[in-house]
C-alpha cells in the first residue's frame, strides 16, 4: 500500500494541464482518495473543511466564485490553500480564477485544469487514487486472464502453475503475474490483482529459468492487472483424498471482503491442466450467466428416477 500518491503522478495519470505551480507537483502528497467539491467553502462555511483533498471545481463552482468580488475571491481561495492541500482542480476546460492562481503560488499549491466534464473527471481521480492508495496483499501463484476472466492459479511450489501458465499463453491467454501477485480490494465485489515491478511480463520456469513473456510472445500476451473472477487451485492427487466430481460443491477463498470463488484441481500425471483449466473458466461463466451442467444433471436424474418409481 502506497502511503501517498504526488500530484505529479496525478497528473500524468489523468493527463490534466498545469497552470501553476509545476515546481510544486513533486513535493504535494495526496493521502486520500475522497475528492472535495467547495460549495459551501465558497459561501464561507469552513467547519469541516476537507483539505487534505483535491479541490474540484466544477461549472457550478466556477459561476458562483466568478459572482464574487475580487476581494472575497482571494480571501476564501488563500483560506482554502492550506499547507497539506494537494491541488486546485478545474474541470470542463474552465480557465482558473486570477486569485485562485494568486492563493495557490503563494502557498505552494498546484493549479490544475482539465477539459473533461466534472463528473467524470472526479470519478476517473478516485478510481485512480483508490488503486494507488488501497492496501495490498501479495499472494503466491500465477494470475491470468482466460476468456477475458480473471484466474487465479494456486497450488504447492512445484505443483506446475507455470508451466501450465506457459501452455495457456501459448493458447492465446494473457499472463498478468507469476510467482507472486499483488492484489487490492477496488470496491464491494471486486479483487484487483497486478504483478510487482520486477516481475512484470516476467516467467519462471524450472530448468530454462526467467523468461520475459512479453519479448517472445509479443505485447498481446500480457496485461498490466486483472480482476481476481476465480482461484483454481492445483493439488496434487491421492487415492486416500476425496476431490468434488459433480461440481455441487461452492467453495470460496476470503482476500480482504470478498469471498472469491474456488475450484479445486487435482494434478496427476497425464492430465492436461490448460485444457482443464479454460474449460473450468468456460463453465464458470457458464454458471455466472445462469446455466449449471450439474442441476441439469440432477434434474434429469431426478426425472428418471421418477419415471422408474412409476413402472
Amino acid at each position: 500500500m502506497a502511503d501517498s500518491v504526488s500530484v505529479k503522478q496525478l497528473v500524468d495519470a489523468a493527463k490534466l494541464t498545469v497552470v501553476s505551480g509545476a515546481e510544486y507537483l513533486t513535493e504535494r502528497k495526496i493521502v486520500v482518495s475522497d475528492i472535495s467539491r467547495p460549495g459551501l467553502e465558497l459561501t464561507g462555511y469552513f467547519n469541516y473543511y476537507p483539505h487534505e483533498r483535491v479541490q474540484l471545481f466544477g461549472r457550478t463552482e466556477s459561476a458562483f466564485a466568478q459572482n464574487m468580488s475580487d476581494a472575497e475571491r482571494l480571501v476564501i481561495f488563500r483560506r482554502m490553500a492550506t499547507e497539506d492541500t494537494p491541488a486546485f482542480l478545474v474541470s470542463r476546460g474552465i480557465a482558473p480564477l486570477p486569485e485562485m492562481v494568486e492563493a495557490g503560488t503563494t502557498a505552494h499549491v498546484p493549479v490544475l485544469t482539465s477539459k473533461l466534464p466534472t463528473t467524470r473527471l472526479s470519478s476517473l481521480i478516485t478510481e485512480y487514487l483508490d488503486a494507488q492508495l488501497a492496501e495490498r496483499q501479495s499472494m503466491h501463484g500465477v494470475l491470468m486472464e482466460i476468456y477475458g476472466l480473471g484466474v487465479m492459479i494456486t497450488g504447492d511450489s512445484g505443483v506446475g502453475k507455470s508451466e501450465t501458465a506457459l501452455e495457456l499463453i501459448q493458447r492465446g491467454h494473457r499472463l498478468v503475474a507469476d510467482d507472486r501477485v499483488d492484489v487490492y480490494q477496488q470496491d464491494e465485489q471486486t479483487i484487483v490483482g497486478e504483478a510487482p515491478r520486477i516481475l512484470s511480463h516476467l516467467l519462471e520456469i524450472r530448468g530454462l529459468g526467467i523468461i520475459d513473456v512479453m519479448d517472445l510472445f509479443g505485447v498481446g500476451a500480457v496485461r498490466a492487472d486483472a480482476n481476481v473472477d476465480l482461484i483454481v487451485h492445483l493439488e496434487n492427487w491421492t487415492p486416500d483424498k476425496q476431490f468434488d466430481r459433480l461440481g455441487s460443491g461452492q467453495q470460496s477463498q476470503q482476500i480482504f471482503d470478498v469471498a472469491v470463488p474456488k475450484i479445486i484441481i487435482p494434478v496427476k500425471v497425464g492430465r492436461n491442466l490448460a485444457s482443464i483449466i479454460e474449460v473450468a473458466t468456460m463453465n464458470f461463466r457458464a454458471k455466472s450467466l445462469g446455466y449449471d451442467a450439474t442441476q441439469t444433471f440432477e434434474k434429469n436424474l431426478n426425472n428418471l428416477i421418477e419415471q422408474n418409481s412409476e413402472e
